[in-house]
């Protein structure tokens, strides 16, 4: 293998561990449900002036999705593209109360784990959800969705996550919400270190026993706290055209993933919100190929750190750690 013949990343086993269902969609699903109900086609943009700009198209793109077929036809779709990615597991996080309008959150819960059972078996990819609560919600709403989400600890949930804007809330209110995951097994990824700085990841390491930070980025700032993720092999699950998008770091050549994976901690590459910023898994994966000079050793341990911190089954986990290696070896 020479440096003109670089393997191919579609070939790569991965897994998608920071993605949210809505963000996912495609673009041409969301234009043909807008113009079938009548609605103004949103533009896309791959940009965005601040966080609230951001979450306005994200919430214009949920509003879109009205009847259970919509969701069923998403789901489907998201985990297409993942097996297209090379993904051989993908952990799409849907935040329940969302989708009120298509019934109780049971039942949506319920036809997300059907839908994800039906996309696996037509794909091969593995499908676990991720429940994530709302920061800017109430803490006791948050519990409520983490006992809601335990029910099913075993039958398709495997994780428990904390998003939207980290200034509305720190992570140590939502305790209670993650004891009670964590009790029943799900793994800890709350968003941290995003628009929040080492603050916020070390309260998420603190209060909510993260397993992965989603994101993370901003731990870079505080040195003590690199090198006890490293220690301590908590998983960041890097998103690195979404930081660039947002603005969390100034551009591709000011990121900081090279930094933390040389300094050891275990990073994970994802494409948060496709729709929203216009590059999927596989694309991350090229961009940091060619953005960070990441070698083929380089971008093999990020897809190991992926599977490895992931809730797919120990047998599908070590088939993909195994297809890692081989392509290290092809």
């Amino acid at each position: 293998m020479t440096a003109t013949t670089p393997r191919p990343l579609a070939e790569l086993p991965k897994a998608h561990l920071h993605v949210h269902l809505e963000g996912a969609m495609r673009p041409s699903t969301l234009f043909e449900l807008c113009a079938r109900q009548g609605d103004p086609v949103p533009t896309i943009a791959t940009s965005y002036s601040d966080f609230a700009a951001f979450q306005k198209l994200y919430v214009t793109a949920r509003g879109a999705i009205r009847y259970e077929d919509d969701l069923v036809r998403l789901v489907g779709e998201v985990v297409q593209d993942a097996a297209t990615d090379g993904a051989l597991w993908i952990e799409p996080a849907i935040h329940l109360a969302g989708h009120r309008p298509l019934g109780p959150e049971i039942a949506v819960l319920e036809l997300l784990l059907e839908a994800g059972r039906q996309a696996s078996a037509a794909t091969g990819v593995g499908v676990g959800w991720l429940i994530a609560t709302d920061r800017t919600l109430s803490p006791e709403l948050a519990l409520e969705q983490a006992i809601l989400a335990t029910r099913y600890t075993g039958d398709g949930v495997v994780s428990f996550g904390l998003a939207n804007d980290e200034a509305a809330a720190a992570p140590e209110a939502f305790a209670p919400a993650f004891a009670r995951a964590r009790e029943a097994g799900l793994i800890s990824a709350p968003h941290a270190g995003e628009h929040g700085g080492p603050d916020s990841v070390r309260g998420a390491l603190d209060a909510l026993g993260a397993d992965r930070v989603q994101h993370g980025v901003r731990s870079i700032e505080d040195s003590a706290l690199v090198a006890r993720l490293a220690d301590e092999q908590v998983c960041l699950d890097v998103c690195p055209t979404s930081n660039v998008s947002l603005s969390v770091v100034p551009g591709f050549d000011a990121h900081p993933l090279p930094l933390l994976l040389d300094a050891g901690v275990a990073c994970s590459i994802n494409a948060d919100d496709p729709l929203l910023f216009g590059v999927g898994l596989l694309d991350e994966y090229t961009v940091c190929r060619q953005q960070f000079g990441l070698d083929d050793t380089a971008l093999a341990a990020c897809a190991r750190a992926s599977v490895h911190h992931s809730g797919a089954p120990a047998d599908l986990k070590a088939r993909a750690l195994g297809g890692i290696d081989d392509w290290l070896r092809s």
